[in-house]
């Protein structure tokens, strides 16, 4: 079905502007955390526009922000772009805050709908950084000071490229402000507002803008709109470096792999969080964590397993389900990331965790524990009673069966005797003492 759908937009985008007078625009809709998924995407849909010579390229954006280092891929790509690039925050109630912000200073035109904000662009570190009066750059106050600085100076030259306002740039770094579409464009910090797409460009109509040094006017009177569709490894990118997405192929893989070394030769277990581990280093290694939150969600599995094997009575649990919880919630930070982890989920799998280790784990150990009860090694100890007697040994019966046996004691017809070890099909055995 996928692929159907590509083919269809590829002729559809080649043929329909050789059958009419028509332009054409490709719009992409990005919804959610700006990550290395959106960058993907947005490289994807330039390269498409630009082997189908489209008109320009329309960004449909919902952001709370995201990564900086994703963001400023983006912005490379728009800044250096042959093509117009419009970004039109939509639909109403939608917004575009922190990395959202620079992406809107840096579209050729940019457009919001009535209802939509933007804003909060201070950038934030993934450790909390105290406030250290010393003029020493390696001090994290210092470093956190850098870090405001240069996101000014960044958005400051994105605001004079297409000749917005810098004042109000500079504020929504440097003091996290964030304003409403209205006073945005009162402000000089977009170019139009309008309530739905056809409305953009009915007012984008014979605009005049600068594109890689060159004014180019545009026209979308009867334009034709083609939604660009991320192909499926982006879309799996997408998948995985949700928060969400990580935190769960983590846990499973912790909990497989620990089953399979449990319980060795189960295969499955193993396999599934051999895999899930995988896939989640892949995407811890794009996103940005918290060490201390995996080393608590380690430590608080180490607790929960702890009070299975040692009496605790109830302390390590407990324990470990607030280790476990509190490591969750420090995994990922939502300023960082524009979302983190869902509080609904780190609480299921905390109360999931608990009755595992707990439960499982303990039916495991004492799976382990009971005593054989089939088998040769369920003879040892075993009471015989001696049925007959001869120069080559001894005939006794245990468990319904008559085995042959030895003895270094003199035995009687009836006596009973105990199973001391067994050697092939023979019995050693002692007499049981009255």
């Amino acid at each position: 079905m996928y692929k159907v759908k590509r083919l269809l937009f590829f002729l559809l985008i080649t043929f329909l502007p050789l059958l009419a007078n028509t332009s054409t625009v490709i719009k992409l809709e990005m919804q959610g955390t700006i990550g290395p998924a959106s960058s993907d995407y947005l490289k994807q849909g330039m390269e498409s526009a630009l082997q189908h010579n489209a008109q320009m390229i329309l960004i449909e954006l919902d952001t709370p922000g995201g990564l900086s280092s994703s963001m400023r891929e983006m912005i490379q790509v728009i800044t250096n772009s042959t093509l117009p690039v419009i970004i039109y925050v939509s639909p109403k109630g939608a917004r575009a805050a922190s990395a959202g912000t620079y992406l809107l200073y840096a579209s050729h035109v940019a457009a919001m709908a009535p209802g939509t904000n933007l804003g909060a662009a201070t950038p934030v570190s993934l450790m909390p950084t105290p406030m250290i009066a010393d003029s020493n750059a390696t001090t994290p106050a210092a470093l956190e000071k850098k870090a405001i600085n240069d996101a000014m100076a960044y958005i400051k030259s994105l605001a004079e490229l297409n000749e917005r306002n810098i004042t109000w740039a500079v504020e929504a770094v440097k003091e996290a402000k964030s304003i409403s579409a209205k006073d945005a464009l009162s402000y000089g910090v977009i170019d139009l507002m309008a309530n739905n797409t056809n409305e953009l460009l009915s007012k984008l109509e014979g605009r005049r803008v600068t594109v890689s040094d060159k004014n180019i006017t545009l026209s979308t009177k009867d334009a034709v709109i083609l939604t660009f569709e991320a192909d499926w490894k982006t879309q799996f990118l997408a998948t995985i470096t949700d928060p969400n997405i990580a935190y769960i192929l983590l846990i499973i893989a912790i909990y497989g792999i620990f089953f399979e070394l449990m319980n060795p030769g189960a295969i499955f277990p193993g396999v599934i969080g051999v895999i899930s581990g995988v896939i989640s280093l892949y995407a811890l290694n794009m996103l940005p964590f918290n060490y201390a939150g995996l080393l608590l969600i380690l430590l608080g599995i180490a607790f929960m397993i702890a009070e299975v094997v040692i009496t605790g009575f109830g302390i390590l649990g407990i324990g470990g389900v607030a280790a476990f919880a509190f490591g969750s919630l420090l995994l990922f930070d939502a300023d960082t990331l524009g979302s983190g982890v869902s509080i609904p989920l780190i609480i299921a799998f905390s109360l999931v965790s608990l009755v595992f280790f707990i439960f499982v784990i303990r039916f495991l150990i004492k799976s382990r524990s009971v005593k054989i009860v089939t088998g040769a090694d369920e003879m040892i100890g075993s009471t015989a009673e001696v049925l007959a007697s001869s120069d080559k040994g001894y005939r006794v019966r245990c468990h319904g069966e008559v085995w042959y046996a030895e003895s270094n004691s003199d035995l009687e017809i009836g006596q009973k005797v105990r199973v001391e070890s067994l050697s092939g099909l023979v019995l050693h055995v002692n007499p049981i003492k009255e």
